[in-house]
């Protein structure tokens, strides 16, 4: 069942392991990891029954290598809203390709010995290991680039494999709040994203999101080292009409989210909101206005329970002229011009860059105090 988009399962595990050994440019590239062993890696292939099995012995040393590397560390909060008996959704605002479902699977491993199934769009299969090592990682797939047609007809198959997954097999689920990451930091629940997860369920829309034990969730970075690469797509959309990323595009940005610099990090796991459905049920009779309401609440929770950095506050006031935070702005100017000397672009607008950028880092306290206010 969902034999095209689900994780892999069972004697499949040893399989993929076998295939990844003898990609060459997969080989190369976990070679350079100091906690990933090839040789060690092939021959545990016989081991695993089950992903989780895999993802304890390997991908938490990779995980909190990268974050010691990479970070100033992972601290987390709300972890009394996650059940040990899985099937929660987490929905999360989305700044990073690769590294938002790995941190808060990391966090989810550290809190309660389990991880979380992944959505991710087939768009980023750009080499063919890459599809094979997200499966191991508990991926299932998203198709992107359809037609009206196929829309419905794959937005049904996903509605379905989630509500399975949640309520049948009882796994954890990372989701993002709206397809694609949020360029600006805006972070708003797309209504579609909504719908599709209602549309499987026999009951009305509040009620089947219910079923499906919704937790919005929060991922604050300090620093997001692929600003840059979205201030640049910015500019070309701007000035070019018909603009539109090639698959190297993604590949760049889900290394460079791997590699970067992501300063401090947090992680909010948000309540349950069986509670605030109910009443969206109670008081709203319309399904498009119970969509949109419910969209606000996850909205609402994940702004509010953002963790602000001193560049953000930096931002903010760069922005507004209005200091509102009387800390140590540290050398948050600093870094946001040595992020504007990495973009390569012929006819480089380093006024709209720049705009853009301040953006990315004052939007969080923009829409953190439009709820705290």
């Amino acid at each position: 069942m969902f034999e095209d988009i689900r994780p892999y399962e069972g004697a499949e595990i040893r399989n993929v392991i076998e295939e990844l050994c003898n990609d060459a440019e997969f080989v190369a590239l976990a070679s350079k990891i100091p906690v990933f062993d090839v040789g060690k890696f092939r021959v545990s292939a016989a081991k695993y029954a089950t992903l989780i099995e895999f993802q304890r012995d390997w991908e938490r040393p990779f995980l909190e290598w990268m974050v010691t590397r990479n970070s100033k560390g992972l601290t987390i909060s709300g972890t009394e809203n996650i059940s040990r008996r899985g099937g929660q959704l987490f929905l999360t605002n989305h700044r990073d390709i690769t590294v938002d479902p790995a941190y808060l699977a990391l966090s989810l491993i550290q809190t309660i010995d389990d991880t979380c199934e992944i959505a991710i769009g087939d768009n980023l299969y750009v080499r063919p290991w890459i599809e094979k090592f997200v499966k191991l990682s508990r991926s299932f797939t998203v198709r992107r680039n359809l037609t009206r047609g196929e829309m419905v007809r794959t937005f049904a198959e996903l509605s379905q494999y989630v509500r399975y997954a949640l309520t049948e097999k009882k796994v954890n689920i990372w989701m993002a709040q709206r397809e694609g990451r949020s360029k600006d930091a805006t972070d708003m629940t797309q209504e579609s994203l909504i719908k599709m997860l209602a549309m499987s369920g026999s009951g009305s829309l509040v009620d089947n999101l219910a079923e499906l034990n919704i937790h919005p969730t929060t991922l604050s970075y300090e620093f997001d080292p692929c600003d840059y690469l979205k201030a640049r797509e910015m500019q070309m959309k701007r000035d070019i009409p018909d603009y539109k990323k090639g698959p190297m595009d993604d590949f760049i940005s889900m290394k460079e989210g791997i590699n970067g610099n992501h300063g401090r990090i947090h992680i909010h796991f948000g309540s349950n909101l069986c509670d605030e459905l109910a009443e969206i049920g109670k008081n709203i009779a319309n399904r498009k206005e119970q969509a949109e309401a419910v969209c606000k609440v996850c909205d609402r929770e994940i702004h509010g329970n953002y963790v602000l950095y001193p560049i953000n506050y930096w931002a903010y006031e760069e922005r507004f002229g209005n200091r509102i935070w009387e800390g140590d702005y540290g050398s948050s100017r600093e870094y946001l011009e040595g992020q504007m000397a990495k973009i390569d672009l012929e006819n480089k607008d380093d006024k709209f860059l720049w705009t853009k950028l301040v953006e990315m880092y004052s939007n969080p306290v923009v829409s953190y105090l439009g709820v705290k206010n």
